[in-house]
């Protein structure tokens, strides 16, 4: 079975081709990695720019897998995407026999019916628990007796016109949209173990132009959220602080940059080049680290912001997971951990062969949890990322289901 992903950022497009054994274990045939253009914070801004950069990022992995790409699971995110909670209720038809998977259909179909603007539509409908005759915490009711059931689900919904966009572009390219995915849904399933989801955690990807969320509480998905700040605009900081250009700001940034400004020598200098007759400029390399913390810290806040407001701040021991490209920052735990008060580690893409090496960090953690998504979705696989779990099982079982529910 051959899955094609796409993760198309503000950075960057990353288009991979995987393959899957039986036992789930990821084999990357080709990866394609191309500077992003005509995209900001997650949203088109110029088409054919963007086209061109998804022509590109596909051309180069099909020709490191020799495998000829017409459809592709895209991971999104962007200011354009909510979610929201909801719960729907169904009665059993036949009780004494236990409920069937009709009756779970019919109970998500009732809680996906909610009032949302006419320019959004549902992106996902995700279970999270379910309640049978009264009885709450219910995670797999398939089978069981009762004559009530309700489902509590987790919606995720777009606007109409930046999704319509982007698929213009993707089309354009001469590839068919799969499916659509919230980006940090994908990431978690790369970079999340199974006892994190039982204990509470939360992802959370910082890309270039946005930090994308998602709580995870008993094994579900319980929150997600898109707040629009990101890598790029520590890179600005820079670039307006240092008085250099925007290219200069992201080079110094990645090789000598610190989240933590007292952990660089105050005798540490660097020289760059500025703008035009300015020549090279020297400054102080704690002054740069002062400017990426303030950021650092500000993202964070707003991070903790959309914790506490979700009402799960105090449901996650297992703490933040962090991926993205931003998650590569030294020193960007310290202050996760300061600012927020929680565990802190850093994700990375795990079990995987073929052309693995180059996909072991967090910035390529949602393209491969989009592969991984695929696995869980394709009608044909016995392999669910949750593994043995209640909600692997469920999803096992109802997935051709879902898939007929959800957009195409």
């Amino acid at each position: 079975m051959t899955l094609v992903a796409m993760d198309i950022g503000t950075s960057k497009i990353c288009t991979l081709v995987g393959e899957a054994d039986e036992a789930g274990m990821l084999r990357i045939l080709g990866v394609g990695v191309v500077p992003a253009r005509g995209i900001r914070r997650g949203v088109v801004v110029n088409i054919a720019e963007a086209t061109e950069a998804i022509a590109a990022s596909v051309e180069k992995a099909e020709r490191t897998s020799g495998y000829q790409i017409r459809r592709a699971i895209v991971g999104i995110a962007g200011p354009y995407v909510a979610s929201v909670n909801s719960k729907g209720t169904a009665s059993v038809m036949r009780g004494d026999r236990g409920i069937s998977p009709a009756d779970v259909q019919r109970a998500v179909e009732n809680a996906r019916t909610i009032a949302i603007p006419h320019s959004h539509e549902i992106l996902h409908v995700l279970p999270r628990s379910f309640i049978v005759d009264g009885q709450e915490g219910i995670r797999d009711p398939l089978g069981m007796y009762g004559f009530r059931l309700e489902a509590e689900v987790h919606i995720v919904t777009a606007q109409v016109g930046p999704l319509a966009n982007l698929r213009r572009c993707i089309e354009a390219a001469q590839i068919a949209v799969e499916e659509f995915v919230l980006s940090p849904l994908a990431s978690a399933e790369a970079v999340i173990t199974e006892g994190e989801r039982e204990m509470g955690v939360a992802l959370v990807d910082i890309g270039a132009g946005t930090t994308d969320l998602a709580i995870f509480v008993e094994g579900s998905v319980a929150h997600t959220a898109v707040i629009p700040v990101g890598g790029q605009h520590i890179t600005n900081d820079l670039a307006y602080g240092l008085h250099v250009p925007a290219t200069v700001a992201e080079e110094v940034k990645l090789k000598y940059g610190h989240a933590v400004a007292q952990a660089i020598a105050p005798e540490e200098q660097i020289t760059v080049q500025g703008f035009g007759e300015n020549g090279a400029l020297t400054f102080s390399r704690r002054e740069m680290a002062e400017i990426i913390e303030a950021r650092v810290q500000e993202i964070f806040q707003l991070i903790l912001k959309d914790l506490r407001a979700s009402g799960y701040e105090r449901l996650l021991p297992a703490g933040l997971v962090l991926c993205g490209g931003t998650a590569l920052l030294p020193g960007i735990r310290e202050v996760a951990r300061e600012v927020t008060g929680m565990p802190v580690r850093v994700g990375m893409p795990w079990d995987l062969g073929g052309l693995a090496e180059t996909l072991r960090s967090p910035m390529f953690a949602a393209a491969v949890g989009l592969l991984r998504w695929g696995l869980r979705m394709d009608m044909g696989s016995s392999y669910s990322p949750s593994g043995d779990s209640w909600l692997g099982r469920l999803w096992q079982t109802l997935r051709g289901i879902f898939r007929e529910m959800l957009p195409g």
